[in-house]
């Protein structure tokens, strides 16, 4: 995949993915729980004051490491992301809520189209999204990401990256670690108090 880049291309590449997925990520997640709800809600999801939800940046690149080389085989790709991306997402619940004890930020047993779920924390759906996102990541939107690195205006999407990437790092890290360490209000907090609904799961 960075094969021939220089390295602002590869930095840009990898802030543009940054974002793009966890973006995406959110806007999965915002759609689908409005529809859980039966059209009737629209629920804030994550924990950041930007639209954007770690764990997709996470499975993005897991992705990409896992399969890439063999994107000639597009059944290669859904079925390894499948595996992968349900790997991530089971140990993400069960270390965050079953270990940490943290927020429980999705239940499958609660859930629609939760058939073959497994303590809630993965289903078969999950997976066919994800599994579908990755052929969309591999064939549609890295190709369009390498062909933005490599034009002649490298020097500002260079730039450009940086910048929006290090907001939604800087977002991210706030809400993460200095909220807890300086007693600051939380970005969820902030949100409710403006009333806007969060959907946890106890």
């Amino acid at each position: 995949m960075f094969k021939d880049l220089n390295k602002k291309q590869i930095i840009s590449m990898i802030c543009i993915l940054i974002v793009f997925s966890g973006v995406f990520g959110w806007l999965y997640e915002f759609f689908f729980y409005y529809l859980n709800s039966g059209f009737k809600t629209f629920y804030m999801r994550g924990g950041n004051f930007l639209p954007f939800i770690n764990i997709y940046a996470y499975g993005a690149f897991l992705i990409l490491f896992l399969t890439y080389k063999k994107k000639d085989n597009p059944l290669y790709v859904f079925i390894i992301s499948m595996i992968a991306t349900g790997i991530l997402e089971y140990f993400s619940g069960y270390i965050l809520y079953g270990k940490l004890h943290w927020l429980k930020c999705w239940d499958y047993n609660q859930e629609i189209l939760n058939f073959g779920n497994i303590n809630g924390y993965v289903c078969l759906r999950s997976v066919l999204v994800f599994g579908l996102s990755a052929l969309l990541l591999v064939y549609v939107i890295v190709p369009l990401i390498l062909k933005i690195v490599k034009s002649k205006y490298i020097n500002t999407i260079f730039i450009v990256s940086i910048i929006v990437c290090s907001i939604f790092i800087i977002d991210e890290v706030y809400n993460l670690i200095f909220t807890s360490l300086f007693n600051l209000p939380k970005a969820s907090t902030i949100y409710k108090n403006l009333g806007f609904k969060y959907l946890y799961f106890k």
